[in-house]
């Protein structure tokens, strides 16, 4: 039988030519499209492009951007063009380019481009890989669960596994016994996690073939295989993935995780089981649609209804919270002892500030004692230069133009920022290789340019995440024979007097919510309202198109603030000063001094004076009537 001449050999061969000469062609058309664009480029080689390296697994994909970043860096460009495989991907070595992707012009960047299928692979259908709207609802129905009052209810979660560590520290020690650090922290790290995000004993430090640890490391051990699986779902159609059913992760791990998750949701459900941790609060997410400061996880009729979380989206939730921080954790504390073993210097400084905060806090310690270790955390930041292998990728949702320039970043194109290359670069850390946590100073932070610190990545895709595993990677210093008692706040009794601290926002469409703030309020305490408030405002306004308006009060103004404020894209109205009629806040607030003043006969006691406040939705038709004033004003009418 033949096809085109009358041998099968020579068709053979004609085809076979036919195919590679396509596929060359393909490979040099694709890779003259940075050149068409007008952007700098490399010398990609066909089929790899400009990542050989990372394709044959010989490098990371941190360590293969970093080498990329370094080359246009030296070539004196601000930004440049690669591929991977056939894929284009832009490169920012500009931070000035990096700050417009990560935050002024994040809407054209929303999506990290990371394969996820919420039917076949839910495990992968995590915050990290949501996208466009999946992704904003998600992050607002978490955002609650990582403010620092919720991280202040989890640490003693935290402080109690540090017990069994000590333990082993403390026989190492004694016996003169060498130890693989690595792994005590690997187990170490699971047992936080396991305890915090799944509501488990994992006793990983006692047993380190736990069934946790084993199928947490299994997550991290990548095959030919693996890395082949992962490269494959940057270069295929999601399509086509999601047709032959592509699944990113490992069918025993998924099967451990949401048999995990399923057990411990059940248990908690059917017994009513309260504990500090981040279970309690996806599971109130679950059944109540809210996160709440008390220990109840069922509404008022004891119902377990998916109400804001399905039990897929659950899991997937504390999976994601497991992988940030199983590898990352133990790695960083591992390099941050061999630092301090080789720089007696900076050991005794550490120690130095720790035996100061303990002292101060009665030799126990507590959230507030370790958020006043500024030290520590310079010691933990400047190891990360060192250690972190990173990069952050998005996908271009719509095109952009990069700020300054005619380049025109076209919809569906990757951008990879190389976190490494930032990290290492002369210009901003001097001497990088150095191990120096005074260059995390606030001095010499001030003195870099902003987006040139990306541990975490930054803007908004990244700010709720960043809070909590900051403070999982922070190693919790315990001395011998101390105690970790609550509570870490006890309430001040105080008599005479008294003043309640709220927080309230309006709208045309609704009064909103009103919030009874215990704390004195400051700019930490502020940011934490912001992020309790916020699931409100976003069922009214669910594509966050409105503007806000607040006073000029030195807390509201304040740097960290307005940063949350950019951060979540929300548009903040100048305040006009000596302007009644555009203070639909003043309004407000004397619309309630006026209801205070007829119930003065039950403001005996600050509960008393809450109740009445809580007339707060009575005013409703009042206080819109002020939000229409101040809508008709601007418009100028």
């Amino acid at each position: 039988m033949t096809l085109i001449t009358s041998s099968l050999v020579y068709d053979v061969i004609g085809l076979s030519l036919a195919a590679v000469v396509v596929f060359i062609t393909y490979f040099k058309w694709k890779f003259n499209y940075w050149n068409k664009i007008g952007l700098p480029t490399l010398n990609p080689t066909i089929p790899f492009g400009d990542t050989r390296g990372l394709l044959l697994g010989e490098t990371s994909f941190g360590e293969q951007f970093e080498k990329i970043y370094n080359t246009f860096k030296a070539k004196g460009v601000k930004h440049g063009g690669v591929y991977m495989g056939p894929r284009p991907f832009y490169i920012p070595v500009d931070p000035e380019i990096v700050k417009c992707i990560m935050q002024k012009d994040f809407s054209h960047f929303v999506n990290h481009g990371n394969y996820l299928d919420e039917k076949n692979d839910p495990l992968s259908a995590h915050l990290f890989s949501l996208e466009d709207t999946k992704w904003r609802n998600m992050r607002v129905k978490l955002t609650p669960t990582f403010t620092s009052g919720k991280m202040k209810m989890m640490f003693q979660t935290f402080a109690d596994c540090t017990v069994g560590l000590n333990d082993i520290m403390d026989d190492s020690a004694t016996n003169h016994l060498p130890v693989d650090i690595k792994d005590i922290l690997g187990r170490f790290i699971t047992d936080i996690i396991g305890s915090v995000a799944f509501g488990l004993e994992c006793n990983s430090l006692k047993n380190p073939n736990a069934q946790f640890r084993k199928y947490g490391k299994l997550v991290f051990d990548r095959s030919s295989w693996d890395l082949f699986k992962e490269l494959n779902g940057f270069t295929f159609p999601r399509s086509l993935l999601k047709l032959i059913k592509f699944k990113v992760t490992k069918p025993e791990v998924e099967k451990f995780f949401m048999k995990a998750v399923k057990d411990t949701v059940d248990y908690r459900e059917k017994n009513h089981i309260y504990k500090k941790d981040f279970m309690h609060l996806l599971l109130q997410l679950k059944n109540r649609g809210t996160v709440k400061d008390d220990g109840k996880i069922t509404d008022e009729h004891g119902t377990t209804d998916e109400k804001a979380l399905t039990m897929n989206e659950l899991s997937a939730q504390a999976f994601v919270f497991f992988l940030a921080g199983f590898e990352t954790s133990s790695t960083t504390m591992t390099f941050a002892l061999y630092e301090l073993a080789t720089n007696p210097s900076v050991q005794d400084k550490l120690r130095n500030e720790i035996t100061e905060v303990l002292a101060k806090h009665n030799d126990k310690v507590t959230y507030d004692g370790m958020m006043e270790m500024t030290y520590m955390e310079n010691v933990l930041n400047e190891q990360r230069i060192l250690s972190q292998v990173k990069r952050n990728t998005s996908t271009s949702k719509t095109p952009c133009i990069v700020p300054n320039t005619n380049i025109l970043i076209e919809k569906g194109v990757h951008v990879a920022i190389s976190a490494l290359g930032l990290h290492n670069d002369p210009e901003y850390y001097p001497n990088p290789k150095v191990f120096d946590p005074d260059r995390f100073s606030q001095e010499n932070k001030n003195s870099r340019p902003a987006f040139t610190w990306l541990p975490f990545g930054e803007g908004p895709r990244c700010a709720s995440m960043k809070k909590c595993f900051n403070r999982v990677q922070m190693a919790v210093y315990r001395p011998r024979k101390s105690r970790y008692d609550e509570p870490y706040i006890q309430a001040t009794e105080r008599s005479g007097r008294f003043s309640e601290n709220i927080w309230a926002w309006i709208s045309l469409d609704s009064p909103g919510v009103m919030l009874h703030v215990e704390d004195r309020l400051n700019s930490d305490v502020y940011v934490r309202v912001e992020d309790v408030m916020l699931p409100s405002v976003s069922r009214i306004f669910p594509n966050f198109n409105f503007i806000f308006q607040q006073d000029n009060y030195s807390v509201h103004t304040a740097h960290r603030v307005a940063e949350w404020f950019r951060n979540n894209n929300i548009n903040v109205l100048d305040w006009p000063s000596r302007s009644p009629d555009l203070n639909p806040i003043e309004n407000m607030w004397g619309l309630l001094v006026c209801n205070l003043q007829q119930r003065r006969q039950v403001l005996g006691s600050s509960s008393g004076c809450w109740v009445s406040i809580l007339e707060w939705t009575s005013l409703a038709q009042s206080l819109q009537t002020s939000v229409t004033v101040l809508e008709d004003k601007v418009k100028g009418k």
